[in-house]
Order: structure tokens, then C-alpha cells, then sequence
């Protein structure tokens, strides 16, 4: 089969960074989907890894995190799927990826594709869906619409494809008042398309911004890059007693800071409950089916900003020097094999 890996993690400007390969084709086993892909998206988890992850000796990595395709073959303890079943999924970290024709999905954290989409269009939405949904109900435990008191959602670097699935569960599902971070005019419209109430410039300082709004207590706030930056900025803005969670690998952080107000700090990594096999890991399947429904219904809409051509080294290299120019809005997709 078809797929782009490397053999030595580094930089996109080594000719190997990223190549066309052909590989074997996996033979699902226990609760596994063979998966024929028909569209990715990308994400910066990819460019994360291609750096500093190096295969076994002799192996070729497969990076590749969102997927949409066709169920071929099953394992003999599926439950879920039958051949021919259309699927949409972020996969597993530990796993080959979905930057091949065929890939291997424990079905455990797979959902059925929404029927309202193209594949590119829904491949831009499981693994920022399944963090922004996690980081709300599973971390923060924010209250669904009617159930709690009015409070704001403070998202820092909302204009990415977290942030743009953020926006848009926030509204459809709770009550917050959202207030979006953005610096430049083509962000700062994005996240106000999506729903944001308020957008303030995260490059100037939060404290005068905030006050200028007559909104609730700031009493959740979700850091989606450059943490260390803004630390202490969130302290501030956030009420006592509040929540803050985030999802990049900021720089030492002196969580004493959080002690006054009583603060509580989330961690979200999506790929926990598959990495850890944990007892609720099918609740990526239940929530999958979740989303496809809402975007079924007209509620929840596809972020794809870029669409760059058939899956190849050559595109991916474009997506990868993208994400790593750190101005990408919303979500880059691929889609077929030559």
C-alpha cells in the first residue's frame, strides 16, 4: 500500500523528512477496523513528532492523527462495524497513522462519519473534537445548557482547530459566555463566525480587555498555546475557585500561583484513554457519534481553511511548514492517493 514516513525525525528541510513509501498492508486482529483512508487533516501533533520521534531500527514511521475512510476488513471481536461502513477517527499515538491507504483503529474510538459532510470536510474535525469535547465535560465538567450558573469560558488561541470546535461545543452545549483570544483581523472574524461573544487580542494585556466586557465571572479559561506565556495573565482573569486547563507543553510554570484563589489546573492529551486502554475508552466512540450528530443536525460546522491536494510527502510537507509557521486558522486536509 501507499503511505509517506520517514526513517530519522528532524527538520522539513532534509530531503527524508517526509516520504513517498510503500508498505505491507495490516491484517486487523481482536477489536481492530481496517480502515482504506479517504481524507486526513493535519494537526501540529504531527509536526511534534516528525521532529523528535524516531522509528524502530529498519522501520519507517507513519505519522497521521485524523482520518476519515471505509471500514474492509474487521477483527474478530468487533462490535461496533461491518465492512462498508463509512468512519471517522483520530486514531492512536502508539499506532501507525493515517498517512497510508490502509491503517489499522481499535473501534473503541471510532464513530461513524457524519452523513451531511465530504470526507475532507469531516476529516478536519475528530482529534480537535474529541479534545475540545474532553477539555469541557471531561476535565473543566462544565454544566450542559440550564444546569449551572452564568459563567465565561476564556480560550486563548482560539482560531486553531481546537479552539474552533471549542467555540462551537461551548454554545450548542452550555450556557458560558465565550470570550475568544485572536490577534489579526482574519482570526479575530474566524472565532466570531463560529460564535465567540467577545474577542480580545492576546498579544496585549488581558486585565484592561476583560474589564472593558459586561460579562459573567471568568470561572473557566483553556490555554491552547504558549501557556508559559500567559500564565499569570489567566490567574488573574480567572475567578475564585476556577478551573483552568490546557492542552501544549508550555515551559516551567509555578503552580503555587494557583493556590490563592484556589485554582485548579487540567491537563487534556486525547490520546490518553487509547494509549492506557482504559476502562472508558469506548467513550471516544460514544462521543464521535455524538459530534457526527450535531454536525448532521446543522449545529456544529466543518473547519477545513486549506485543502492541499491528494496525500502525498510533497503536500504534507506544505501542511507541516504551514502549522509550523504557527498562522494557520482552522484545520489543513488531504485527500486520496495518487
Amino acid at each position: 500500500m501507499k503511505a509517506v514516513g520517514y526513517q530519522q525525525p528532524g527538520s522539513l528541510d532534509r530531503a527524508d523528512a517526509l516520504m513517498d513509501i510503500e508498505l505491507p498492508c495490516p491484517v486487523p486482529a481482536g477489536r481492530d477496523l481496517l480502515v482504506e483512508v479517504q481524507a486526513i487533516a493535519v494537526n501540529p501533533v504531527d509536526t511534534k513528532i516528525r521532529r523528535s520521534a524516531a522509528p524502530g531500527e529498519g522501520d519507517y514511521k507513519v505519522l497521521g492523527y485524523d482520518a476519515v475512510g471505509i471500514v474492509r476488513e474487521v477483527g474478530p471481536g468487533v462490535q461496533f462495524f461491518r465492512p462498508g461502513d463509512a468512519v471517522w477517527y483520530a486514531g492512536a499515538i502508539d499506532r501507525s497513522g493515517s498517512n497510508a491507504e490502509y491503517q489499522l483503529v481499535d473501534e473503541r474510538i471510532v464513530g461513524r462519519r457524519p452523513a451531511s459532510l465530504s470526507a475532507a470536510e469531516a476529516a478536519a474535525l475528530p482529534l480537535t473534537g474529541i479534545t475540545a469535547w474532553e477539555l469541557l465535560f471531561d476535565r473543566l465538567q462544565v454544566p450542559l445548557a440550564g444546569q449551572g450558573d452564568a459563567a465565561s469560558l476564556l480560550i486563548v488561541g482560539a482560531a486553531g482547530g481546537v479552539g474552533s470546535i471549542l467555540i462551537q461545543l461551548a454554545r450548542q452545549r452550555t450556557d458560558l459566555t465565550v470570550i475568544a483570544t485572536a490577534s489579526r483581523p482574519e482570526s479575530r472574524d474566524w472565532v466570531r463566525t463560529l460564535g465567540a461573544h467577545h474577542v480580545i487580542d492576546h498579544h496585549q494585556a488581558f486585565a484592561p480587555q476583560l474589564a472593558g466586557l459586561n460579562t459573567p465571572p471568568v470561572d473557566y479559561a483553556i490555554s491552547l498555546t504558549h501557556t508559559d506565556q500567559h500564565f499569570t495573565q489567566l490567574i488573574d482573569a480567572l475567578a475564585p475557585q476556577g478551573k483552568l486547563a490546557l492542552i501544549d507543553d508550555p515551559e516551567l510554570i509555578d503552580v503555587r500561583l494557583l493556590k490563592r484563589k484556589s485554582l485548579s489546573l487540567h491537563w487534556e492529551l486525547m490520546f490518553t484513554r487509547s494509549l492506557f486502554q482504559t476502562r472508558d475508552m469506548e467513550a471516544q466512540h460514544h462521543l464521535l457519534n455524538a459530534l457526527a450528530d450535531m454536525v448532521d443536525r446543522g449545529v456544529i460546522r466543518s473547519t477545513v481553511q486549506a485543502h492541499l491536494g491528494p496525500i502525498c510527502a510533497e503536500n504534507l510537507k506544505k501542511a507541516h511548514a504551514l502549522l509550523e509557521g504557527g498562522t494557520v486558522v482552522g484545520k489543513i486536509v488531504l485527500e486520496g492517493f495518487n
